[in-house]
């Protein structure tokens, strides 16, 4: 299947923040940790002609398309893209090169497009398709969201809805899809749509949006294990981060954000020094806004490598001074 354009969010903002410091370097090595149509890591590799990116993408589509364009572009030499879930790549660079570290890493945890439009994955309501939504499309070791749907408890449900969807319709819906799959599995994206809208109250079903997101995005969180993949990979490319390296990664809902503001800021109180680069989280521009209205709810946050902690003590350097006379 080809693999649709993709519009990169906050692209620009991205490519800047991780070249400022990296110029003056003979050879820059950056690393994608969500490939997809390969906006960043492209836009990055185009940046300077001594840069170098690893990108990973467990998507067979995701693949299959970047290698193309790779080779089309003229990159293969310096553009390494690789089939893996992101938190197997830590681990892949310490076997593979253990003394290999990056200038820049960046991580879009964004769904691609591709997903959303193309209707036989199962991410979308948009389309009657079978109840997928799994990345790695080719790994049937994953359950899918019919799995979880049909075959959890009502507990279980009720966690994933209320936890990864914050879904305030949860026990209703939980209660409903129980009922109906007694009868005969719910296998379909539109069978589990109407399942939800029917929970809602009329006043709230045809609104601006689809009352069945919330859960979508809970089912699609829970089968690919997002939120315990980026808890787990932050620390692992933290460590893979250059001296004035930085991780940037960017969020589309409150659960991811909050993850990596709470992971940033325990590395800034770690032994090891880093800093945050931006206090509050860079949001998409007002131009970007008009050209991409799914970046609204976008969140850019970077962290960086530096060689030692600033003191806290504004005293400090008189302190050292004082000592040296």
């Amino acid at each position: 299947m080809a693999y649709k354009k993709h519009y990169s969010v906050l692209n620009k903002e991205v490519v800047d923040i991780l070249m400022e410091d990296s110029e003056q370097l003979q050879n820059i090595k950056f690393a994608d940790m969500t490939f997809g149509a390969g906006g960043h890591t492209f836009a990055l590799a185009e940046s300077a002609k001594n840069v170098s990116v690893y990108s990973v993408d467990q998507d067979p589509d995701a693949l299959k398309n970047g290698k193309e364009n790779i080779n089309e572009l003229g990159l293969s030499e310096r553009v390494f893209l690789h089939d893996m879930n992101f938190e197997q790549f830590p681990e892949f660079i310490r076997s593979s090169d253990s003394e290999m570290k990056f200038n820049g890493i960046v991580a879009d945890l964004g769904v691609s497009s591709h997903h959303f439009d193309e209707g036989d994955r199962g991410f979308s309501f948009r389309f009657d398709a079978p109840l997928d939504m799994r990345m790695d499309v080719d790994n049937d070791e994953l359950e899918t969201a019919a799995d979880i749907v049909n075959n959890y408890s009502k507990e279980d449900l009720e966690k994933i809805f209320f936890t990864y969807g914050e879904e305030k319709f949860t026990h209703r819906i939980v209660k409903s899809i129980l009922e109906h799959r007694e009868s005969a599995p719910i296998e379909t994206t539109k069978q589990l749509e109407k399942i939800i809208i029917d929970c809602y109250p009329k006043k709230l079903q045809f609104g601006k949006i689809n009352p069945a997101t919330k859960c979508f995005q809970a089912l699609r969180i829970k089968v690919n294990k997002e939120l315990d993949v980026l808890e787990n990979v932050i620390p692992g490319l933290l460590e893979l981060l250059e001296i004035n390296g930085r991780l940037a990664i960017i969020t589309f809902h409150s659960l991811e954000d909050r993850i990596v503001k709470n992971l940033f800021k325990d590395a800034v109180q770690s032994d090891v020094p880093y800093e945050l680069y931006n206090k509050k989280p860079i949001l998409p521009s007002h131009g970007e806004l008009e050209e991409n209205p799914r970046s609204r709810s976008a969140k850019l946050r970077v962290i960086t490598k530096i060689n030692e902690k600033k003191s806290k003590n504004k005293y400090a350097q008189f302190s050292k001074i004082g000592e040296n006379r």
